[in-house]
């Protein structure tokens, strides 16, 4: 596997997480008085879920890395351990375990109506 090739899909997945990061920002920044109830609640999903990819991605620094590991073979983890934390929190947040974004989406509510 050619070494560039990995560090280009891995830059492309850094691009996607500021880009999903903004597209976040600006539904937040946004007009809230002319958001639906449902995009509102979207926009707090969403959020919720970007909290709980970096508490994983925070939680993950502590566990020690395996020296053993060659360059190439550490990145593949690396990317594969990022996609596994964007899953794992996107399905916690659809399952609702956390509650962050009913709270964050009932608080936004009655501050803007």
């Amino acid at each position: 596997m050619d070494i560039g090739n990995i560090s280009g899909m891995y830059s492309d997945i850094i691009s996607a997480n500021s880009q999903s990061a903004s597209k976040l920002e600006n539904k937040l920044n946004g007009n809230i008085d002319k958001a639906s109830d449902d995009e509102l609640m979207d926009a707090c999903k969403e959020f919720e879920a970007y909290f709980l990819e970096q508490m994983f991605k925070a939680m993950m620094k502590t566990v020690p890395k395996n020296e053993e590991m060659s360059g190439s073979t550490s990145t593949m983890v690396d990317f594969y351990k990022d996609e596994m934390m964007r899953e794992l929190a996107a399905d916690s947040t659809e399952t609702n375990s956390l509650g962050l974004a009913q709270t964050l989406y009932e608080q936004m509510k009655r501050n803007y109506e």
